[in-house]
């Protein structure tokens, strides 16, 4: 892991994360055959990708969620199944089953679609306990059971999931331990005028649309992930992400006083180890050997959304999490 020592060799470390990190270049061009506008989310997936973190996505149907993830997986050559998770999904339909073979008479294993390296879990909240359980064990573990027998997965492995914000029939309110499994939570809005009136005159056509090619191998990526390891990380830029998530336990601490009355329960511990990580990996993806606090602040939304829990007196006078968020960063001192 890196360390905030000084002795450091900088400029080694400089080189290799230039060298290493040159193909985020690639998938981005790439990437643009295909895919209009979308920055923000394409940045986050990377994020995820290079921090072994998965993401949720919440938007409105409709703004290239699906292509962008099925994409990504073209340009790294990767397996990548998507799963339409809905109230009749059973775990077995995840996971994989046993099979009786009356020839051989024997049960032999079939595994099931979550055996790839992105998973595209689509509107995730329409499942029932039982699947989102099966799930919860391969993202936090990397593993799967089927019978008595465990699994491996193959890594990279990266669990995107969707959720539709506008219906909620019909819905299973993810559990707040499996929302906290997630690195990120990240919101995607409209295009502008501009991106859409691209995106129509590019996909208002008949027939199939353009293949990408790979740009780069799944052991490229984790090779990338262990030098997102290496990266430099200054002790003070260390104490603001600490002073970041406890802002959010003990505003009152931070100079937050009013902030006692409209947080339920603040960031809890993996939103350090999930902030440090994506800060690393946004920093290597600007080809930088050190991380800077704009690194951090760049992320903390996505990391923070969905792990801070406002009050009903927040929610009574229409304070989100994200209000929150914001007047913590506008508060806590930056290095």
């Amino acid at each position: 892991m890196a360390t905030s020592s000084p002795s450091v060799d900088m400029q080694a470390l400089g080189d290799k994360i230039e060298e290493s990190s040159a193909f985020i270049e690639d998938i981005h061009k790439e990437l643009k055959k295909v895919i209009v506008g979308q920055q923000y989310m394409i940045d986050r997936l990377l994020i995820g990708l290079l921090a072994d973190g998965h993401v949720l996505l919440e938007g409105v149907p409709g703004l290239a969620k699906t292509l962008t993830v099925s994409s990504l997986s073209q340009v790294i050559s990767t397996k990548f199944q998507r799963l339409q998770f809905t109230p009749d999904l059973l775990p077995a339909d995840l996971i994989g089953t046993l099979i009786y073979n009356q020839k051989e008479a024997e049960f032999t294993v079939k595994k099931g679609p979550i055996f790839a390296n992105i998973i595209l879990a689509d509107e995730i909240n329409r499942s029932p306990a039982k699947v989102q359980s099966a799930l919860l064990e391969a993202m936090q573990e990397l593993q799967v059971t089927i019978g008595e027998t465990t699994y491996e997965l193959e890594e990279p492995f990266l669990v995107l999931a969707t959720q539709n914000p506008v219906e909620q029939e019909g819905t299973y309110p993810l559990p707040e331990a499996q929302v906290d499994r997630f690195m990120m939570k990240i919101k995607i809005d409209y295009p502008t005028e501009q991106e859409e009136m691209e995106i129509m005159r590019r996909m208002a056509k008949t027939g199939k649309k353009e293949k990408l090619k790979p740009v780069v191998t799944p052991d490229q990526v984790l090779e990338a992930r262990k030098v997102v390891n290496d990266i430099y990380m200054d002790e003070k830029v260390e104490q603001y992400i600490i002073d970041l998530v406890f802002a959010t336990r003990n505003p009152g601490n931070f100079n937050l006083p009013d902030m006692e009355e409209l947080i339920n329960f603040g960031a809890s511990p993996r939103a350090s180890i999930n902030l440090n990580l994506a800060a690393r990996a946004h920093a290597f993806m600007e080809h930088r050997a050190y991380v800077t606090p704009e690194d951090v602040r760049l992320i903390t939304m996505d990391v923070f959304r969905h792990r801070i829990i406002p009050t009903f007196e927040a929610e009574a006078e229409n304070i989100t999490s994200e209000d929150i968020i914001e007047k913590i960063m506008s508060t806590v001192q930056v290095p």
